[in-house]
């Protein structure tokens, strides 16, 4: 059966960036809490290990339209509002994302044989593959599947996917698009879900190209995956629909819940290819937050600088959900030390507590 290999990978975020200490500030007003709850924020924002993020969003911009959450209704903004946005911007970067895929890899439109959009935050349809299909006009026959409120861990499976399609068809190519506007969901009030998801949330895209082609480039090949749902925590993470956008609970045992399933869950994804824990080269891990990656570091006794593309990627853009991982894959194959057959164990996690891994072996063409 032929291996396959995820070729390109491209990033993009929204025209807005804030930094982390900015929107603390503005968050202090914004948020009806008490002295406390201000507290909570700053400590909450300073130790995020974020500097900056992005969103479609311009409300806290200086010069701002204020047109989503300040646009002088008084209430917040209803589901409708916030989901209008998701489509709007949401195209945008869906179409952008796709082009960059085609414009910056070997591949043409016409060689891409099925489309994968993952995104969690927002519906429309027709949807963002028929937006991608149009644009670049790939084949209208084009098989296309859609992975939607999966959450952050959702770009694993997607891979998962892409890989099924490439071994039993080696003609295949596959476009895997994420988009997530996490942002249109900020709700400004004093509880601990909305403050800790405000502070790390952010808006990007991502998306990777998978076939069995031998690559030209600095590529991954595709060794397997994983995965596993912890026995606790199926309500420390959640999202639900909301008449103002998306509810988020995120619960701070989050980090110390992922710990306790860690080492049990690696022993099943490395023995099959009788690899322990000592012989992977690179950890992509999801940075859903900083604590998240502390909690990893410590659990599997990983040396400081192990995690320092996932914690680079959080520093820069902040938790964009599904599409984070591809952003922390993309950090590793641009680092010049990047060498051919290091093992890369790509980690993600999310509502269930869902823990998502993919076995990859970076490759030069």
């Amino acid at each position: 059966m032929p291996s396959s290999y995820i070729h390109q990978i491209e990033t993009v975020v929204p025209d807005h960036l804030y930094r982390q200490e900015e929107v603390r500030e503005k968050m202090k007003n914004i948020v009806q809490g008490s002295d406390r709850d201000k507290r909570i924020i700053h400590h909450l924002y300073s130790r995020s290990g974020i500097e900056k993020r992005y969103s479609v969003v311009d409300d806290f911009q200086s010069d701002s339209s204020h047109s989503l959450f300040f646009n002088g209704q008084g209430s917040s903004p209803g589901t409708r509002s916030r989901n209008d946005t998701y489509i709007r911007e949401g195209r945008k970067l869906f179409i952008r994302t796709a082009r960059e895929l085609i414009d910056n890899s070997v591949f043409r439109a016409e060689d891409i044989t099925h489309l994968i959009t993952v995104s969690c935050t927002g519906f429309y349809a027709p949807g963002p593959d028929i937006d991608i299909i149009k644009s670049l006009a790939l084949s209208p026959s084009i098989e296309r599947y859609h992975l939607g409120f999966m959450g952050c861990y959702a770009s694993i499976p997607a891979l998962k996917l892409a890989d099924q399609i490439c071994r039993s068809n080696p003609e295949a190519s596959v476009m895997i698009v994420s988009v997530e506007l996490c942002t249109i969901h900020f709700q400004a009030h004093p509880r601990m879900d909305n403050l800790l998801s405000a502070s790390v949330f952010a808006d990007g895209g991502a998306g990777a190209i998978v076939s069995s082609r031998k690559p030209e480039n600095h590529a991954y090949q595709i060794d397997g995956f994983a995965s596993s749902i912890t026995e606790k925590g199926a309500g420390d993470m959640a999202w639900s629909i909301g008449d103002n956008g998306f509810n988020m609970v995120l619960s701070n045992y989050i980090p110390e819940l992922l710990s306790k399933g860690l080492e049990s869950f690696l022993k099943p994804v490395l023995k099959p290819f009788g690899l322990n824990q000592d012989q992977i080269d690179l950890w992509a891990v999801h940075p859903g937050g900083r604590a998240i990656l502390d909690k990893v570091e410590k659990t599997l006794s990983l040396s400081d600088d192990t995690l320092s593309a996932s914690r680079k990627v959080l520093s820069d853009f902040g938790n964009m959900s599904s599409a984070t991982i591809l952003f922390v894959l993309k950090e590793f194959l641009n680092r010049s030390h990047s060498k051919p057959k290091n093992q890369t164990l790509a980690m993600a996690f999310g509502p269930g507590l869902t823990l998502e891994a993919a076995l990859l072996t970076t490759t030069i063409g």
